[in-house]
């Protein structure tokens, strides 16, 4: 039996650049560090980076070109996969880079919740400071009176506050 899994957790490097083939698949390119620490026989704190190359294919791909920005933290999953290639000089040329096969956005920053309920009743909007837009709570309007006497079954008094949902 083989396996040929790669998973990384980082901050990606540059925005994607996203292409499409002859035959009309997209194909996304972008980079992704990641930080390891540790502490040396001296007792100093010491950070290494790796940088790792990315592709991604159809659907994937266009939704990393659309969504995917500079700095965003990312889970990244795939399979490891090299490629050769004679360059203009003649000279053989070699990458290894991970083929995508599952992205996730990790960053909250600018993100507004959603509802699952289906119901277009509650519109949904993130409140944004100019100050620190990380530590901001999503809030929730609702503009229809029986959506929110709904709501307001289910909660009592309570605030719900999005670093409580365990998801």
């Amino acid at each position: 039996m083989d396996l040929n899994r790669a998973q990384l957790i980082g901050n990606v490097t540059k925005d994607p650049e996203v292409r499409t083939t002859t035959s009309g698949q997209s194909v996304c390119s972008f980079g992704v560090a990641t930080n390891s620490q540790w502490t040396d026989a001296q007792g100093q704190k010491q950070t290494r980076a790796e940088f790792h190359n990315i592709v991604a294919w159809g659907k994937l791909a266009d939704i990393c070109g659309q969504y995917l920005v500079k700095g965003k933290k990312i889970y990244v999953e795939g399979r490891l996969q090299t490629r050769e290639w004679e360059a203009q000089d003649s000279t053989k040329k070699r990458t290894t880079e991970i083929v995508a096969d599952n992205m996730i956005m990790l960053d909250r920053t600018g993100s507004a919740p959603t509802t699952s309920s289906g119901s277009s009743s509650a519109p949904v909007r993130s409140s944004q400071s100019s100050s620190d837009a990380s530590s901001q709570i999503p809030t929730i309007v609702v503009n229809d009176a029986n959506a929110l006497s709904n709501v307001e079954k289910g909660m009592g008094d309570q605030e719900i506050r999005i670093e409580d949902i365990p998801f």
